[in-house]
């Protein structure tokens, strides 16, 4: 960044003039608040009639076995069930840490499920079911997706002199975030439907002089509208 020299002179001249300087700040402070646009669309398929009472939980879930082409990032799983448990619909939710130790030791990395295929079986175990009973586990959510890059475009170069520096250019990159949650009820160890979430957005970084990202929270919206239509599937709200 290039620092202004001080001269011991007001910053506004006494022609009323303003220097360069703050006009270019004040440029950054105003498109800094900028976001991108994010266009998002969720669906859902319903398998069997849901309801939850005061006593009954939820926890989300994602693939242990990582890396893997299917897994869900580990802050997008803690956005999810933070969004779930928040709001004046809220539901309770056991956090995926406190469940995994409540049920150690099946759903350890080395021991969890690979699938929801074997979901089934796991959940008729009478050990494990009674467990799940004591913490008042009533859903299950399954959460596979991902956020990726999908286009860049644009380019931008950087320079320092003797007499300053800065970057000029225009960089474009594009994000899309793809993630669907199956709902399994606890009790019976059958499914009870589907809920995905799709988000894509376009970010920008001009650059005159100071480069000026504006991000389209993409993974961000695919959670809230996840997390949105979650707490209107288990509770089975119009």
């Amino acid at each position: 960044m290039i620092y202004p020299h001080f001269s011991g002179k007001p910053l506004t001249p006494s022609g009323g003039q303003r220097h360069p300087w703050l006009a270019v700040a004040a440029m950054v402070v105003t498109v800094a608040g900028l976001s991108g646009c994010v266009t998002a669309t969720v669906e859902q398929i319903r398998e069997t009639a849901t309801a939850m009472n005061d006593s009954d939980s939820i926890v989300v879930l994602g693939r242990r076995n990582r890396p893997s082409q299917a897994e869900a990032e580990l802050d997008f799983i803690d956005c999810v069930s933070r969004k779930v448990a928040g709001g004046s619909n809220g539901v309770q939710v056991i956090s995926e840490q406190d469940f995994m130790d409540a049920m150690f030791p099946w759903f350890e990395p080395r021991t969890a499920p690979l699938n929801t295929n074997e979901l089934p079986e796991l959940l008729q175990q009478p050990i494990l079911a009674e467990r799940l009973r004591q913490i008042g586990l009533k859903y299950l959510v399954w959460l596979e997706g991902s956020t990726k890059q999908t286009a860049q475009a644009g380019s931008m170069s950087c320079s320092i002199t003797p007499g300053g520096g800065g970057c000029f250019g225009f960089l474009t990159w594009e994000r899309d975030s793809s993630y669907e949650a199956s709902v399994w009820d606890a009790h019976t160890a059958q499914t009870a439907g589907r809920v995905s979430s799709d988000a894509a957005g376009t970010s920008y970084m001009p650059a005159i002089v100071v480069p000026i990202p504006i991000i389209a929270r993409v993974q961000n919206s695919a959670c809230s509208s996840l997390a949105d239509q979650l707490k209107q599937f288990v509770q089975n709200d119009a």
